[in-house]
């Protein structure tokens, strides 16, 4: 893009318009801007799994109730995913992200000076809200910025922070926690949000709205065929994704029997094998995205299946933890990108039923994968990622040639 104001005219996307072979300086500005924010908002999401322990004892609340923090935040973003792109109407998309950032700020500081258990989860549910509605302007925006046909690209590096912060964000809020206290963990990622938003305010050209959408334009969306798969793609391979990854820790304990220092190294491989699936992932998007569906769904079938069958194996369940982080992180941006391919004149719209159908998918994978591995032990998890992601690749071969 080479005019810093866009237009209403600029935003009707073309899907076949070539993608721009090159980004000026301006527009890579603007889309790290945008993978700044990921970062800051999914540091501050996943950063409570490192804070349990002194948060409980500092509230004086059990450690079960204080992991309800996760919980109100994911909660809370699931019902509002449907809303926000009805409630912000015509405002400028850029007042509304730098005021989710805004937002995101003031629930941070909220949660990190709370002095009981309902003021911090009051701040998680304002961080619930920034996030949601975060996402679910994504995709949209990214589009306006750099083309319909480099969406897959501009999401890959947005979804960079993602990553980082999956790796970064736990490991790191627990350090700091025993070094200054876990409020001051906590304020820092107030931090990182306000970073974010002065990038927004420098780099993100004015983003007039196109259109008001209304919760009728959301659901009359869910009538295309095009957006049902798209759904059903993110339902089912987030569904397995959630059901088998949260428990690769308990598979690698007790079937593979490695100590707490070789899993670290196998989980610190999945995490930077993500950082390349987002890439990866993005230019895939771009050039086909049913192929790039398919192979994201086979790897993930192709490692976890390859865990099952194998995994006693220390250097297989080393290489196929990686290859399964290599899958997970195409995922975000694969799946995205496949659902907003049926409703290039919807944008915003398709983005709030993208977040509601991976927060339904993370729901149901944590209480699948909790009851399968309760009742079958270690490995039946991951034979729910095998089955869900290869159905995965059956439902993107049952897709349209894009």
């Amino acid at each position: 893009m080479t005019d810093t104001t866009l237009q209403l005219e600029d935003a009707a996307l073309d899907l076949d318009a070539a993608a721009p072979t090159a980004w000026n300086a301006a527009t890579w500005f603007a889309v790290i801007s945008l993978a700044a924010t990921s970062f800051a908002l999914v540091s501050a999401e996943f950063l409570p799994a490192g804070l349990l322990t002194p948060m409980a004892r500092d509230l004086g609340i059990s450690e079960g109730t204080a992991g309800q923090v996760v919980t109100a935040t994911a909660s809370v973003g699931a019902v509002t995913a449907m809303l926000s792109n009805v409630l912000i109407g015509r405002l400028n998309r850029k007042t509304v992200l730098v005021g989710l950032s805004a937002l995101a700020i003031g629930s941070n500081l909220l949660a990190a000076l709370a002095p009981n258990f309902w003021l911090l989860l009051l701040g998680r549910a304002g961080l619930g809200i920034a996030l949601s509605a975060f996402w679910a302007l994504s995709v949209a925006v990214v589009a306006r910025l750099v083309g319909a046909n480099a969406t897959g690209r501009g999401m890959g590096i947005v979804t960079l922070g993602v990553s980082l912060a999956t790796i970064a964000a736990p490991s790191a809020g627990a350090l700091i926690s025993d070094w200054l206290g876990w409020r001051s963990a906590m304020a820092l990622t107030a931090g990182l949000a306000l970073i974010a938003l002065l990038l927004q305010l420098l780099s993100l050209p004015t983003l007039p709205a196109t259109a008001s959408n209304s919760l009728a334009d959301v659901f009359r969306l869910t009538r295309r065929r095009g957006i049902q798969l798209g759904m059903l793609a993110i339902l089912l391979l987030m569904t397995g994704h959630f059901a088998g990854s949260v428990y690769v820790r308990p598979f690698l304990e007790h079937v593979t029997l490695l100590a707490t220092g070789p899993i670290a190294m196998a989980l610190l491989g999945f995490g930077i094998a993500a950082v390349i699936g987002n890439v990866a992932g993005g230019r895939m998007a771009d050039a086909n995205i049913r192929t790039a569906l398919v192979g994201t769904a086979a790897l993930m079938a192709f490692a976890a299946l390859a865990l099952v069958l194998w995994g006693v194996h220390i250097a297989v369940a080393f290489g196929f933890v990686t290859l399964w982080g290599l899958a997970f992180g195409m995922a975000p941006v694969v799946l995205p990108t496949n659902l907003s391919r049926a409703a290039p004149d919807a944008l915003e719209a398709a983005g709030s039923l993208m977040v509601v159908s991976f927060q339904v998918a993370i729901t149901i994978g944590a209480v699948l994968g909790g009851y399968v591995v309760d009742t079958y032990g270690a490995s039946g998890p991951l034979t729910i990622t095998v089955i869900l992601a290869a159905s995965t690749v059956v439902l993107a071969l049952l897709q349209p040639r894009s």
